[in-house]
């Protein structure tokens, strides 16, 4: 047992580390074992090889039922093969994963499952990044039409951006009294209780933004922030990042001074177009309908970006560069420069 842990650990060393052909290597070359199949899931996964991911977090399933951490990873990879009716319902997961951050806040009433809202009040409750916040958002507009009332609960940062969606937006941090409703849902929850697929996926949120003066130009976005998972992966490296920004304006908080979102979308408004690496200033430029040209790892690419695709699907106005290979952002940035040259 102690040399199989040492060898599983050297095997998890590698795939931490990004060396990931030596860890898949490692990781097959041990006996199979629920946690060993889901690491090699999570790293094929990683690559965008999602069919053999699936398979892996079948099969350690079947050893060790009902593990959430499994149940979600499965549910991300069928979402990335646009298997949207077999996804939502196993992200579900994410509430009882430890490493899948959920908010402090528990849902105020019983929660709603997806039964008629006439005349009831929701409250929703915002969570994950701020990035996933705007891209989920577009679901709130629906709740509306279909019930009485809707509170949405939201880290402050995003509570004027949220305005325009015509609910209740409140702040989460306690300044703000939280009623219960008549029932309550976490944000992320909503699209599977919706019955959403890519074929009847709504537009982005109706967000707004008022540009002080229109300077026209382009702004760019080289890192998210580095607490997020696959931030190593997505955001540039320091010469690739100098070379970004020296295609336009910094939009980064600090840079800009913007003190919320809102602020930031009135930024963008007066641009012609946004670049981006994989972060919620993405999302927003995306959301307000501005060219948005997303730039994407080869390592770690979300679910909702689907491979092969040079669009997104939930982003109508977006427009995606990819890494041909890991750590190449030189290829991305030489198609950026190309494709700027021909505008």
């Amino acid at each position: 047992m102690t040399d199989l842990n040492t060898r599983f650990q050297a095997a998890l060393a590698a795939h931490q580390a990004g060396v990931l052909d030596k860890a898949e290597a490692m990781y097959r070359a041990l006996p199979e074992h629920p946690k060993i199949l889901q690491n090699l899931a999570v790293l094929l996964a990683a690559l965008g090889r999602h069919a053999e991911a699936e398979a892996l977090l079948r099969r350690s399933l079947e050893l060790a039922p009902g593990v959430a951490s499994a149940e979600n990873s499965l549910g991300r990879q069928l979402m990335a093969q646009g298997r949207y009716a077999e996804g939502w319902p196993l992200m579900e997961a994410r509430r009882r994963d430890p490493a899948t951050p959920m908010p402090r806040l528990d849902l105020p009433s019983p929660e709603w499952m997806g039964e008629p809202l006439a005349g009831r009040h929701i409250v929703v409750v915002g969570e994950q990044g701020f990035g996933d916040q705007i891209m989920f958002a577009r679901f709130l507009p629906l709740l509306r039409e279909q019930s009485g009332r809707v509170s949405f609960v939201v880290g402050p940062p995003l509570k004027r951006l949220f305005q325009s969606l015509g609910v209740e937006v409140l702040a989460g941090d306690g300044s703000d009294p939280i009623p219960a409703g008549d029932c309550s849902a976490f944000l992320c929850s909503l699209p599977g209780r919706l019955g959403v697929t890519l074929d009847n996926l709504p537009p982005p949120a109706p967000l707004r933004g008022t540009a002080a003066a229109s300077r026209g130009g382009v702004g760019v976005v080289v890192q998210g922030r580095p607490s997020q998972a696959n931030d190593r992966n997505r955001s540039m490296t320091p010469a690739a990042a100098a070379r970004l920004r020296a295609l336009g304006r910094d939009l980064s908080p600090e840079a800009t001074g913007a003190r919320d979102f809102q602020e930031t979308a009135d930024i963008i408004a007066g641009l012609d177009l946004v670049i981006s690496v994989d972060t919620a200033i993405a999302h927003l430029a995306a959301s307000l309908g501005k060219p948005t040209w997303i730039l994407l790892a080869q390592v770690g690419t979300d679910w909702r970006y689907e491979r092969g695709r040079d669009g997104c699907r939930w982003y109508p106005s977006a427009r995606l560069f990819r890494q041909p290979m890991a750590e190449d952002w030189d290829s991305v940035l030489s198609a950026v420069e190309a494709a700027l040259a021909a505008r």
